[in-house]
């Protein structure tokens, strides 16, 4: 096992410490039935999982800290070459002399996907320790993260000034479950999509839902796929209209909406803007596989420009 120098700042740090190899199939005509088969158009693998906020963020010139746990197995080893063919970070990687395959399969759709997934159990360091050392100015949490070490990872950032964005996941979390209530509550952004935030409200309707998390958290943003985004702000909302784009692959698109959102807000972006550029750089990354397509910091400003001049 190897751990390489952790002495860089980071704008970021990324607490999902596993990768993921994603198999995309696109252009399939539907879910499989047991005892039937179905063929897809189109097929590729890429790296997946947190592999897709390290690429946008990288694109987006944002210096993010990924500490990524990797095993000898092929999955592995393609995914950790690929991060250091693109440039990303790659300091806080730890490999290891033993297999842990993470995979994905992922059949999308233009306007969702459904996965199987293959998640090799390892238990990673707790990350409040690494927090505390790298002092980061933004802790992102890709998924709906909850329990002990959610908590004290917040207490961490909170320390040292971070502040925590969290994603959520399409679990079958809900409020009722009083730890994901106090997950949800102990963090400064949370970024669900409208399905999601439904489920964990049991609302009826997408206002309802957000008239609820938004009184959880101190910034809520909603990501609505073909109709654009909201962000609830204390009793401030903003609503930002859909990117018009041909869609090829959904997959990562939430990843890069996050990226995009803490690249206006580290840019001292207001609100709204940070919201364009969330909307911006989600949209655009559907028009390739997984988070390939996500703009460069560049193409992104001179899209935000195109915006203000319409």
């Amino acid at each position: 096992m190897s751990t390489l120098s952790t002495s860089s700042a980071f704008e970021v740090l990324i607490l999902e410490d596993g990768y993921y190899c994603d198999l995309i199939f696109t252009g399939v005509p539907g879910l499989p039935s047991l005892g039937s088969e179905i063929f897809s158009s189109g097929f590729n693998i890429i790296p997946g999982g947190a592999f897709n906020l390290a690429l946008a963020f990288k694109r987006l010139d944002l210096h993010a800290g990924w500490p990524c746990q990797f095993g000898n197995d092929l999955f592995s080893r393609y995914v950790a070459e690929r991060a250091a063919g693109e440039g990303i970070d790659c300091s806080l990687f730890t490999h290891h002399d033993f297999p842990i395959p993470r995979i994905t399969a992922s059949l999308s759709f233009p306007q969702d996907r459904a996965f199987v997934t293959y998640n090799h159990p390892f238990s990673a360091p707790p990350p409040a320790e690494l927090i505390l050392k790298l002092r980061p100015r933004f802790v992102i949490e890709a998924g709906l993260h909850h329990g002990p070490l959610h908590l004290a990872s917040v207490a961490a950032a909170h320390q040292v000034g971070a502040l925590v964005y969290m994603d959520s996941d399409s679990n079958d979390f809900t409020l009722d479950d009083p730890e994901i209530f106090d997950a949800i509550r102990a963090v400064d952004i949370f970024a669900p999509n409208a399905k999601e935030a439904l489920k964990l409200t049991h609302a009826s309707t997408l206002e309802e839902a957000i008239d609820r998390l938004g009184s959880l958290v101190p910034l809520l943003l909603v990501k609505r796929s073909c109709d654009g985004a909201i962000a609830r702000q204390g009793k401030h909302e903003v609503k930002v209209a859909p990117i018009p784009v041909e869609v090829f692959d959904t997959t990562g698109a939430g990843d890069c909406f996050n990226a995009g959102f803490l690249y206006g807000q580290l840019r001292g972006y207001p609100l709204e803007t940070s919201l364009q550029c969330a909307n911006i750089c989600g949209a655009l990354a559907t028009t390739g596989y997984g988070a390939t397509a996500v703009p460069t910091a560049l193409e992104l400003e001179a899209r935000l420009h195109t915006l203000a001049n319409l």
